[in-house]
């Protein structure tokens, strides 16, 4: 059989991020800091930058925070760059700070969805900002990256825009807003850049910058994987693709049986003598290489962006098919037309190594802000500069996070080293330090080093999730180097204490129990962080989440752990209120659950739809992309008004006598007036409590606290227990006794290394791009926070 003769690749391929010749301005070595005005840059020795990154966060130069990796990561390529952060974005002048770039500028909206970062789940302007100096609000504008994308070719007609970060990626085709409550277009068609960079880009910008540097036009790179662009209108055609439009495979019509990938569809030559049929085949590795061949010139075209706005089916039928294509190993590119134009998306980029993740945090990061602010108090720094980022991505799936759109699904996880030698840093050069880390996870805490135990089954796999309806029995849930890892780190000379700040998936971690008792014993400071999300399996399907079974596991673990290790700790349960697919029912149902097991939650959130998430697309369409999408298909029961959001929410607080009336209303309409009453069965009194005056608003209008994570806290995405931010700081309430809780840790880390232009984002901890956060606290009864029984309102020491 003669050897298949494929065509040229579509896509550049891969090349070490390190192994490109450095740039010539190399000779100028690192800077202390990216210079951030014209008297850094003299300084230097520079007379302009070849390179300028523009965010909406103030620059500390720290892995965590997007500009600072991938500024360093280019600077170690040899070119100049510069950072411009937090621009007056009202006039062009302050775009103009560090003159023309010699190649590009590269724009970000910071670590955060600006969107986010402004507002609350209830369209709300919020009162501060986690990642600007002293946390002053309203330094960045709406849609940052389209708002600076447009004032730097303002600033400079002619110069190459790149736009990145997290809001990039999570609005790179037509999606909705929920702010606005519109279908809005491509981040890209608005801001009129010349490249988009999505996802993990740090190889998709080296490999940018030196192929300018080399002279190539912009107009000409467009092989570049983790990258989108405007095109004409079937340009592709004429470079030899074929377009599949996703309708002829994925609407109204019949489900054909899936086709097993492991059954022989070539054709059988029978001769009608024989009485046995020969089988006349290619061998499997030669199909396979001819399928993936066809397939890597296949790209797959949405319905457009006219369409749907107009159309919530075919928003959903969209959003489906853009998820399905989110494998770097089989993603094919996508093209969705905009008015005459098409945005078009090359796959997925590849994730990095971990030789390159390695080398990407050896950087010479100072780890500190910027020295023009001063004595000015960062909160998303505070919140991560004793944390160390051990991996990226994450393959729980849930739909009301993004940060498999914006990481991916494939683990990459850093060397014991290269942690170490962090750790080692942050003991060293970090001022403030005493003895103690805040965290060693990412995304989820207890995904590092997992993956696929097949690479083939890996790269073929078209699963949004590894873990729902269950876990995938091709995943590796082999713990024993996290646990290595742990107990490597707290043996570090002046290291006292190593804590687990990410959240927890526990239904991984019930499968290792060694790791439950390893976390329990050493990692946990008296609270841990898990997300069970809901009790009900209407709202968890929705999600993608686990059964409140793997919840009981866990805490049956945990509880027996802490005993053996003579330890009073205790889990902080997390919970969302009007997520899709959350009925009335289902919230008295988990309000029942909550008061059963103790729980009076404080500071609690409702869903917060953001850009490209498969849940926000069933709040929108009111259709579930899980599965094909029909015209008939049965709807999402998703709670949309403002005044049905906070009747979720109270069923949240429903200890709260400023919520009474309204449970009480509600229980009565839905039949369930059995539940009003003095005794324990009952959820609510039936009457207010003597002499109260009732607030202005109900759901969490009692919080005293009102202190917020980085970020705002209003999304999740990114970090903990699937990249989640998780709200503000708010009270525990457990019993008749309040203490106070601490700032969620889950909302300043940003990406910890993941990056588009400026990068990679909200993930970690830090506030991210997803979902809505109810997030919810609980300590004992009686009992204080440290564990001190409580009499007469205080603690006995």
């Amino acid at each position: 059989m003669p050897a298949i003769v494929l065509p040229p690749a579509p896509f550049s391929a891969p090349k070490g991020l390190f192994s490109w010749r450095p740039y010539w301005a190399k000779r100028f070595g690192p800077a202390p800091f990216l210079p951030m005005s014209r008297a850094e840059m003299d300084n230097l020795g520079w007379d302009s930058c070849d390179i300028i990154l523009v965010t909406g966060d103030a620059y500390v130069d720290h892995p965590s925070f997007g500009m600072a990796l991938i500024g360093r990561l280019l600077e170690a390529q040899g070119f100049r760059v510069g950072i411009i952060s937090q621009p007056d974005w009202r006039s062009a002048a302050a775009f103009r700070t560090l003159g023309k770039p010699n190649l590009y500028f590269g724009v970000t909206a910071g670590n955060m969805d600006s969107m986010v970062n402004r507002y609350t789940a209830d369209r709300k302007l919020r009162s501060d900002d986690a990642y600007t100096p002293d946390a002053q609000a309203g330094l960045r504008p709406d849609h940052s990256a389209t708002v600076y994308a447009q004032r730097c070719r303002e600033a400079y007609p002619g110069s190459v825009v790149v736009m990145g970060s997290i809001e990039a990626s999570l609005r790179r085709i037509a999606h909705y807003d929920y702010w606005s409550d519109t279908v809005r277009r491509s981040a890209l068609a608005d801001a009129k850049a010349d490249l988009l960079v999505y996802g993990n880009a740090e190889r998709a910008l080296v490999e940018l910058s030196h192929r300018l540097a080399l002279g190539e036009s912009i107009e000409t790179i467009r092989d570049l994987r983790g990258t989108a662009y405007l095109a004409s209108r079937g340009a592709h055609l004429e470079r030899g693709w074929v377009e599949l439009d996703s309708t002829d495979f994925d609407l109204p019509r019949r489900i054909d049986p899936i086709q097993s990938p492991y059954e022989d569809l070539t054709p059988v030559a029978v001769d009608p003598q024989a009485r046995v049929a020969r089988v006349v085949a290619l061998q499997r590795m030669e199909r396979v290489a001819q399928r993936r061949a066809e397939r890597a010139y296949t790209v797959v075209r949405l319905p457009s962006y006219e369409a749907v706005r107009e159309d919530r089916v075919l928003y959903a039928h969209a959003s489906r098919s853009f998820h399905l294509e989110s494998n770097p190993g089989n993603a094919r590119a996508i093209v969705q037309a905009h008015g005459e134009r098409d945005v078009w998306l090359n796959p997925p980029p590849l994730p990095l190594t971990t030789p390159e993740l390695d080398a990407v945090y050896a950087l010479p990061f100072q780890r500190q802000p910027h020295p023009s602010y001063g004595k000015a108090r960062i909160p998303a720094y505070e919140m991560i500069r004793f944390s160390v980022s051990i991996m990226r991505g994450c393959f729980g799936g849930c739909t009301f996070c993004s940060i498999t759109e914006h990481e991916g699904r494939i683990i990459q996880s850093r060397s014991e080293e290269s942690i170490l030698r962090e750790v080692e840093e942050i003991r060293d050069r970090t001022p403030g330090f005493t003895g103690i880390i805040s965290d060693l996870g990412g995304p989820s805490a207890n995904m590092y080093r997992l993956g696929c135990r097949d690479p083939e089954v890996e790269r073929s796999c078209r699963r949004l999730s590894c873990l729902y309806p269950g876990v995938c029995e091709n995943l590796d849930t082999n713990h024993a180097p996290l646990i290595n890892l742990y107990r490597k780190a707290r043996s570090l000379p002046g290291i006292k204490k190593v804590l687990i700040g990410s959240g927890l998936r526990y239904d991984l971690a019930v499968r290792a129990p060694d790791y439950v008792r390893e976390l329990t014993t050493h990692h946990v400071g008296g609270y841990l962080k898990i997300a069970p999300e809901h009790t009900e399996s209407g709202p968890l399907s929705a999600m993608m989440k686990p059964g409140i079974g793997d919840y009981e596991k866990f805490k049956e673990l945990f509880e027996r752990f802490s005993r053996a290790a003579g330890k009073e700790q205790y889990l902080i349960p997390y919970f969302i209120a009007a997520h899709p697919g959350t009925s009335l029912d289902d919230m008295v149902n988990l309000a029942l659950w909550l008061k059963r097991s103790g729980f009076r939650l404080d500071q609690v959130q409702t869903f917060l739809p953001t850009p490209m998430a498969l849940a926000t697309t069933m709040y929108h369409s009111q259709r579930n992309p899980l599965r094909p999408v029909r015209r008939d298909s049965l709807p999402v029961e998703s709670e949309r008004t403002g005044r049905g959001r906070r009747l979720h929410k109270a069923f949240l607080r429903y200890h709260d006598p400023a919520n009474w009336p309204v449970l009480r209303e509600a229980l009565k309409k839905i039949g369930r007036a059995d539940l009003i009453g003095p005794g324990k069965r009952h959820l609510i009194p039936a009457h207010q409590p003597a002499g109260f005056v009732m607030p202005g608003a109900s759901g969490g209008a009692h919080a005293a606290t009102r202190g917020k994570a980085p970020g705002g806290g209003a999304a999740y995405g990114g970090g903990n227990g699937g990249g989640r931010t998780r709200g503000e700081a708010g009270r525990i309430v457990r019993g008749a006794q309040t203490v106070r809780a601490p700032l969620s840790k889950d909302t300043a880390r940003a990406p910890a290394g993941a990056a588009s232009t400026a990068s990679a984002a909200q993930r970690q901890r830090p506030a991210a791009a997803t979902g809505a956060a109810s997030a919810a606290r609980a300590t004992p009864a009686g009992k204080r926070a440290g564990g001190a029984p409580v009499r007469g309102g205080k603690p006995r020491r």
